[in-house]
C-alpha cells in the first residue's frame, strides 16, 4: 500500500471520527432547543470535545501538507485558520451563560462543518480508492 493510500486511509477513518462528533454536536443542541438538556450539561459534554475536534482536524491536515496532498490541504485550511482564529480569540468553547443567545450561530457553524466533514469523508474515500487502484 502507497503512502498516499495510506495518508487516505488515515483520513477517512478521522473523518469518520468528526463526522460522528458534529452529529452528537447536533443532537445535543437540538437536546437544549426542546428542554431535554439544561445548558450546563449542554456545555459540559460538548466542550470536552471542542479542542479535540479542532486538534485532530489540524493534524490530519498536517499530514496531508507533509505527504504532499496540496489539494486535500487547500481543502482542509480554510476550516483550520477558522478555528485557529476562533482559538487566538478565546471564542472556542461553549459558555453556558451566553447560550441561548448564541445558540443559533453554533447550530449554523455545527452545520456547516457537518457538511465540510461530510464532504470531505467521501473526497478521502474517492482518493484512497484511487490509490489503491492504481497501486495494483
Amino acid at each position: 500500500m502507497s503512502a498516499e493510500a495510506m495518508v487516505f486511509l488515515f483520513g477517512v477513518i478521522i473523518g469518520a471520527g468528526l463526522l460522528f462528533v458534529k452529529v452528537f454536536f447536533v443532537i445535543l443542541i437540538s437536546d437544549l432547543e426542546v428542554d431535554y438538556i439544561n445548558p450546563i450539561e449542554l456545555c459540559n459534554k460538548l466542550n470536552q470535545f471542542v479542542l479535540p475536534e479542532m486538534f485532530v482536524h489540524a493534524f490530519l491536515s498536517f499530514m496531508f501538507l507533509i505527504c504532499g496532498q496540496w489539494i486535500a490541504t487547500a481543502w482542509n485550511l480554510p476550516l483550520v485558520a477558522y478555528n485557529a482564529n476562533k482559538i487566538m480569540n478565546n471564542k472556542h468553547m461553549f459558555d453556558a451563560t451566553e447560550i441561548f443567545r448564541t445558540l443559533g450561530q453554533h447550530k449554523k457553524e455545527c452545520f456547516i462543518k457537518l457538511g465540510f466533514y461530510l464532504l470531505s469523508f467521501f473526497y478521502y474515500l474517492y482518493r484512497m480508492i484511487l490509490a489503491l487502484v492504481n497501486d495494483s
